[in-house]
């Protein structure tokens, strides 16, 4: 059964109301004795991830026999026991006495040990999930943990994304809990269809992958799937189900909410980086939410002075192909056969979309870092360089009439022109 409850009048919703809809959802009985394994976002991903996980346990800690929680990492770094602590919105002292039989546990997707193989895409299916852009055989593997469990309860928010279209549901376990082989897959594939034709749409290719692999968990899924209020950490909407139909009518919600239309492209935009993202692997979604309404020549300046790293899990193979077009890369791949294809794809989307003829790259916008990373870094990967102290953000609001944009927390919301340019139909 779903349960939904989305705000009206502006209203957001209240404690009271979540914690009505979980108990509508979940029944103590239903769980006697089992296992539930609620898989939650890290610290990248805004939503009020605490009052969920405290009303979950208050609901079912009881009767359940274990209530643990994993983080969906994909490749992100693992979280420190205080910093899920944080994530969870609970003290240290809750934690070793309402909570201390909740395991924490972080995904490990480069461990080979702690993944087992769960079935196969074939080069059939391939085909078809990939709309005929990719035909091989993919090993899928997950977290062999999830099968110490009963239930799956995936627990997060939704936004517009750019590798799937939108976040959540199913996402969770494929990347956040995979294997590496089938996250490099459909990263690829969905660079190859490029991040202004995937962002903001539901159906793509890369979420029939996701959903298709997540079909081959046998464990049980649940869901809850939070629209975040932009600006906030407060909820528009709350949708329980299955991850697949949960995800359905949250990233309904979601579209009206989480994208912004404008009615001209902008020759600057000020693209301001928030704490939660620590390095550009989660910062470069700076540039993925707003390509779409940078001009043509124009410039998108990410502004970060606290991001200080590329990535401490890639930075090396960013560092040996620098960031460039999708095409740079499908018309030389033999260039690029030992770099991980997931890896490829973020270059993609950070540098977003150009061409490659006769041996030269022309990329439709440019992109410049305003970070604590050097110059020479920043130009060796083959992107801009400002120095952070020389801009001062407040110069850039309120400009939007002289073609600058000023975004002060970017990331999150997508940003649309309401007429979609000639460069995006051509595609």
């Amino acid at each position: 059964m779903t349960h939904s409850l989305a705000a009206l009048n502006g209203q957001l919703l209240s404690s009271a109301q979540i914690e009505t809809l979980v108990s509508r959802a979940l029944q103590p009985s239903d769980y006697a004795g089992k296992r539930v394994l609620l898989i939650v976002p890290d610290g990248t991903r805004t939503c009020p991830l605490g009052i969920l996980f405290k009303a979950i346990h208050a609901r079912i800690g009881a009767a359940a026999k274990a209530v643990d929680v994993m983080i969906a990492l994909g490749t992100h770094q693992p979280m420190s026991d205080e910093a899920i602590c944080e994530r969870l919105e609970i003290t240290v002292e809750e934690r070793t006495s309402t909570y201390k039989s909740v395991q924490f546990l972080n995904h490990a997707w480069d461990d080979t040990s702690a993944l087992c193989e769960i079935g196969r895409i074939t080069k059939e299916k391939s085909l078809e999930l990939s709309g005929g852009l990719l035909a091989e055989e993919v090993p899928v593997e997950v977290n062999k943990r999830v099968f110490d469990y009963d239930e799956l309860m995936i627990v997060g928010p939704v936004f517009p994304h750019e590798v799937v279209g939108f976040s959540g549901g199913n996402k969770y376990i494929f990347p956040g809990v995979s294997g590496p082989t089938v996250l490099n897959y459909f990263h690829w594939l969905g660079a190859l269809v490029t991040n202004p034709m995937i962002i903001g749409n539901k159906w793509t290719p890369v979420r029939k992958v996701v959903d298709y692999a997540a079909s081959l968990v046998t464990v049980p899924k649940r869901c809850f799937c939070m629209v975040v209020q932009p600006g906030t950490n407060e909820l528009a909407g709350l949708f329980f189900g299955g991850p697949v139909e949960a995800w359905d009518a949250a990233s309904d919600l979601s579209r009206q909410v989480h994208i912004t239309y404008k009615e001209r492209p902008f020759h600057t935009v000020l693209s301001c980086a928030p704490k939660m993202y620590d390095e550009i692997w989660v910062g470069g979604k700076c540039m993925y939410k707003l390509e779409p309404v940078v001009a043509d020549g124009g410039e998108l300046i990410i502004y970060a002075p606290h991001i200080h790293e590329i990535s401490l899990t890639h930075g090396h193979y960013i560092k040996q192909i620098g960031y460039h077009c999708r095409d740079y890369f499908t018309k030389q791949l033999e260039r690029f056969a030992g770099i991980p294809r997931g890896v490829i794809a973020h270059s993609t989307h950070v540098r977003g979309i150009g061409e490659f003829r006769d041996g030269v790259e022309h990329c439709r916008v440019r992109v410049t870092l305003a970070t604590g990373i050097p110059r020479e870094e920043c130009e060796a990967i083959n992107l801009g360089w400002r120095d952070w102290r020389s801009i001062d953000p407040a110069q850039y609001a309120n400009r939007e009439d002289e073609g600058i944009l000023y975004v002060p927390k970017a990331g999150e919301m997508l940003y649309h022109l309401r007429q979609r340019p000639d460069w995006a139909r051509e595609m």
